[in-house]
């Protein structure tokens, strides 16, 4: 389990009169295991920087960030990112492919930096699951967007991590690809019993949500469940 304690991110800007302003104001949650917890919000809410707070990428200006019992940002940060590869996964927003490998080698790519023996099996199980098994030996120059989407998706789940955080993951797929994900995402909750967080806007997840959070111009409201319960 992932548990924030009124953390923030400030930021300087001068206007001016020199002041600050949040991109995420001081919020406290939980992203609990056996859970799919979604956070939805419109681009420039702060979705993302409190996502990468959450998952070890950015040191809020404020607050903590317990891991189970562990404090993530009192770490050094050899030890964070050991703890980052071993239990915690990400799949970004951004493109985050490595052109000179083909897209078995993307996904392996934590464990190879790591030492970890490689996850071969598991890998081309993901890769199944998403549809892109067919593409192993591909190079990312040759993979549409929705593809280099699912390799990214499969490289994090391959990880096998305790935390799943995924930012806008169904934002390059079609209709079918998207329920595709969030019920692989879900699944992957339920029956492997871990906490995923999803960041995005598509109210499409909402329907494979256990928790709902919303976010608007860095304030954060709920948690709610989702579907409502009935009246």
């Amino acid at each position: 389990m992932i548990q924030a304690e009124n953390v923030c991110m400030q930021y300087f800007r001068k206007t001016g009169a020199a002041n600050f302003f949040y991109a995420v104001q001081p919020v406290s949650l939980q992203v609990q295991e056996d859970s799919l917890t979604v956070l939805m919000g419109r681009s420039g809410s702060g979705k993302t920087t409190l996502l990468n707070m959450l998952s070890g990428l950015q040191k809020p200006s404020s607050g903590s960030v317990l891991l189970g019992d562990t404090d993530l940002y009192s770490l050094r940060d050899r030890d964070l990112s050991r703890l980052r590869s071993e239990k915690i996964g990400v799949v970004p927003q951004g493109r985050s492919a490595v052109d000179t490998l083909t897209v078995m080698g993307n996904i392996l790519l934590p464990e190879m930096l790591t030492g970890r023996p490689l996850p071969v099996s598991g890998a081309e199980g993901w890769m199944e699951k998403l549809g892109i098994l067919n593409l192993k030996d591909a190079m990312p120059s040759q993979l549409s967007g929705g593809e280099l989407r699912r390799m990214a998706i499969a490289r994090a789940l391959s990880q096998q991590p305790d935390v799943l955080f995924a930012d806008e993951p169904t934002g390059d797929l079609d209709d079918e690809n998207t329920h595709l994900v969030f019920r692989i995402f879900k699944a992957y909750a339920h029956e492997e019993h871990k906490a995923v967080f999803i960041v995005t806007h598509e109210n499409d997840a909402l329907q494979y949500a256990d928790l709902v959070f919303r976010m608007d111009a860095g304030k954060i409201t709920g948690p709610s469940p989702f579907p409502p319960s009935p009246a």
